[in-house]
């Protein structure tokens, strides 16, 4: 009888054994206190009663953005305080006075409850008048204190402000001579020219951007970008000039940097990859003139010998102000632990753009290109599993073939065994 109980409790012994050994419980990290003052970031939506019109991927605006809000929600970084200002969304009327402060804290900024956002914004509905001047003002505030700290407004509107005399573009410019380090984003829906060049006017004012929004997707993408560059900003983008090819191509560090490439041109950018380094690398052309449709932006990185590594592209055939496009190399680390200085490799970063424009548009200067580079720790870095001689990929799937292997073969035996014992 104690025979007959055996196998069961020895195979999971082993199997637990075996999956404790492989896989070591993580020591928990202790949350150390960084010092610095959490990034801010205040989302400023439209709520007017144009966001009724239905243009965008089949639907409303306003359910395009709601669409777009819970996808951002969901991935705002930890360390981000967040918080949502809508403008014209409670006042139906045609009182200009009572409809341009029309303009609410919708949730607070601080530390996020993403249930609780998403369902403030799931109960808005497009109502009144577009008071974008005294929606900036109220952002500003809400963003008050930690003087340090990064703060951005990301303003996503369908139209022009209609509470004129107050110019948004001079709110803006008004925030910027206050010297608080306030930077104000802009998307426009589906925005027509006046619309286009307000819009500009109060990002550039600030130092921030403008994007023009025709999908949805695009929309979600390119608020998520912005909050992630609140999170781990950089202040300053670095001029400088690629080259026609790698070998003659500028070698930079990890950072923000900009340039200007001529309609479908190549430019080479070269970064040093360390063993057990991960590169991370973004860029966005933007299209700062009329273009012709169907356009695309091309990310690569190779080796100084021409072999390519990996790629990210992104295309287009609408209107649009920015087009982005990311890659993510992973650099295995030495087998050699005793390796006391490892050699880096030399990665070799091509953007190129396929955009074209009509015969009246001048083609110089060329377009605006921001390139976005970082080296992390690689995430695939073996760790704790080099204990048992294990790498990557192939290595641990084999390993974990085998350990199953030998456990079913164990059970089999134990089995028949116990079937022996029962017949005597």
């Amino acid at each position: 009888m104690i025979i007959s109980k055996w196998p069961a409790a020895a195979v999971c012994g082993l199997v637990a054994t075996l999956a404790v050994g492989l896989f070591p419980p993580a020591a928990a990290a202790a949350d150390e206190p960084t010092g610095k003052p959490a990034p801010k970031v205040d989302l400023v939506l439209d709520v007017s009663g144009s966001m009724r019109t239905r243009d965008i991927d089949g639907q409303s605006r306003m359910a395009a953005a709601k669409q777009a809000f819970n996808e951002v929600l969901d991935a705002v970084p930890q360390e981000v305080e967040l918080g949502i200002r809508t403008l014209g969304a409670d006042y139906p009327g045609k009182d200009t006075k009572v409809g341009c402060k029309d303009t609410k804290q919708l949730y607070p900024v601080g530390p996020l409850d993403r249930t609780e956002a998403k369902t403030a914004v799931a109960t808005l509905a497009p109502t009144g008048w577009t008071p974008i001047g005294p929606a900036l003002l109220g952002a500003a505030d809400d963003l008050e204190g930690d003087g340090d700290a990064t703060r951005r407004i990301v303003l996503i509107t369908d139209g022009e402000d209609t509470c004129a005399p107050l110019d948004p573009c001079e709110v803006a410019r008004e925030i910027a001579a206050k010297g608080i380090h306030l930077t104000i984003d802009t998307l426009g829906l589906v925005p027509d020219d006046k619309t286009r060049r307000q819009l500009t006017c109060i990002a550039e004012a600030t130092g921030g951007t403008f994007t023009s929004v025709q999908h949805t997707d695009e929309l979600s993408r390119r608020v998520t970008q912005l909050v992630d560059r609140a999170a781990d900003p950089v202040v300053t983008p670095v001029a400088t000039e690629g080259a026609a090819r790698c070998a003659d191509a500028p070698r930079i560090k990890p950072g923000l940097y900009s340039d200007r490439e001529k309609f479908s041109e190549h430019r080479w950018y070269r970064v040093d990859v360390l063993p057990g380094q991960e590169l991370r690398a973004s860029v966005s052309v933007g299209a700062d003139r009329a273009v012709n449709q169907d356009y695309g932006v091309l990310l690569r990185a190779v080796t100084v010998h021409g072999r390519e590594i990996v790629r990210g592209s992104e295309a287009g055939d609408g209107r649009t102000d920015v087009i982005s496009s990311g890659l993510r190399y992973p650099k295995p680390p030495l087998d050699n632990e005793d390796e006391v200085k490892p050699a880096a490799e030399t990665v070799c970063l091509q953007v190129s753009n396929a955009f074209s424009a009509p015969a009246s548009v001048k083609t110089t200067p060329g377009l605006p290109v921001e390139l976005t580079v970082d080296l992390v720790d690689s995430p695939d870095e073996p760790s704790d599993l080099a204990a048992f001689g294990l790498g990557r990929g192939w290595w641990l799937l084999g390993t974990l073939a085998l350990t199953g292997l030998v456990a079913g073969l164990l059970w089999g035996w134990l089995s028949r065994l116990r079937l022996v014992w029962r017949s005597n």
